[in-house]
């Protein structure tokens, strides 16, 4: 018995040591560094932003969507109307054919008629009619076809709105959760660390912009970049009376803007549509060498496309940054670039 209890006691004490080497949770979890808050941030930022551009996506595809609806939904109301117009006229073409004897061969019409003189004018007649009948069924048919294939569409279109609604629901919902999470982690800091928060951002893009300038196709501008052209100039007066209003995500102004959403309207207001989202914006639009820069082009950030801005000259350029901040100018070279495109 005195073994057993030294064994247990043994036990005990080993088992408490155990726990006494183990460190609580509320040790282990060594709070985040400014540095450490501030990528995790800038990391849900961009996080949002992509999210943001594909919600854009969606919405602009969405919205064609509904349009090509609308005019699938005409294009079947009137094969509608005109295959009720057609069927009508075959009816009355075979009730006007039952009613001049057309159910006989035209020989035994000839043999019975009083008048044969007569009914070979009535037999020109019906041939004609018997044409129009003829010609009214094809159309018929080809309408009916036509119906088919639209009401096809209709609902190959409407399942694709379906999918396309659920998707915007999904994308918003990924953008809500992480800007969520990066205002909880903004929450944790006093208004003295937000302050040199912000601080920290600003000195990291005033060093990227430095180097670009120094370094980068910022070095080139003042020889190769061109002045601005009528609508580039258009454009950035545009963006220029945005400045001071707000980032919202998903936003096209008029009070306030999303990265792309900026960039769209500035050169909407030129009279050039270019596409929604930055990633169309870079794909779709003509790219131009970086140390050719000139007002009104568009510089594309991230190797993701996930940003654009655009630039008004001097190495300097106008963007809607993010939630929180104001739309307001900043070093074309502040962030790193992707590349560069002009519209129009």
């Amino acid at each position: 018995m005195r073994l057993r209890g030294a064994a247990v006691a043994s036990t005990v004490l080993v088992c408490a040591a155990g726990l006494l080497a183990v460190p609580s949770n509320a040790q282990a979890a060594r709070p985040k560094s400014l540095a450490e808050i501030r990528a995790e941030v800038n990391r849900l930022y961009r996080q949002a932003e992509a999210a943001t551009q594909a919600y854009d996506a969606v919405t602009e595809k969405i919205d064609q969507q509904q349009k090509e609806l609308v005019t699938l939904a005409r294009a079947v109301v009137a094969a509608q109307s005109k295959e009720a117009a057609l069927t009508q006229r075959l009816g009355a073409l075979a009730r006007a054919q039952y009613r001049s004897g057309g159910g006989l061969p035209l020989a035994a019409q000839f043999m019975l008629s009083s008048d044969p003189g007569s009914f070979l004018d009535d037999a020109g007649l019906a041939e004609k009619g018997a044409h129009a009948a003829t010609t009214a069924l094809n159309e018929l048919r080809t309408t009916k076809s036509e119906l088919e294939g639209y009401a096809n569409a209709a609902t190959a279109g409407w399942q694709s709105l379906m999918d396309e609604q659920s998707q915007k629901a999904d994308t918003k919902r990924q953008v809500e959760q992480r800007l969520a999470q990066a205002r909880a982690l903004l929450g944790t800091l006093q208004a003295q660390q937000q302050t040199r928060l912000r601080r920290l951002d600003d000195e990291a893009a005033y060093q990227s912009q430095l180097s670009w300038l120094r370094n980068g196709a910022g070095a080139k501008l003042g020889s190769a970049a061109g002045t601005a052209s009528a609508l580039g100039a258009r454009a950035v007066a545009f963006a220029s009376a945005q400045i001071g209003k707000a980032y919202e995500w998903g936003a096209q102004g008029p009070s306030t803007y999303d990265c792309s959403g900026l960039t769209e309207m500035a050169w909407a207001a030129a009279g050039v549509a270019i596409p929604r989202t930055s990633q169309e914006q870079w794909a779709r639009l003509p790219h131009i060498p970086l140390d050719q820069l000139r007002p009104g082009d568009l510089v594309i950030y991230f190797t993701d496309a996930g940003h654009v801005a655009i630039y008004i000259g001097d190495g300097a350029i106008i963007q809607a940054p993010r939630p929180g901040r104001a739309i307001g100018i900043a070093g074309a070279g502040s962030m790193p670039i992707l590349g560069a495109v002009r519209p129009g």
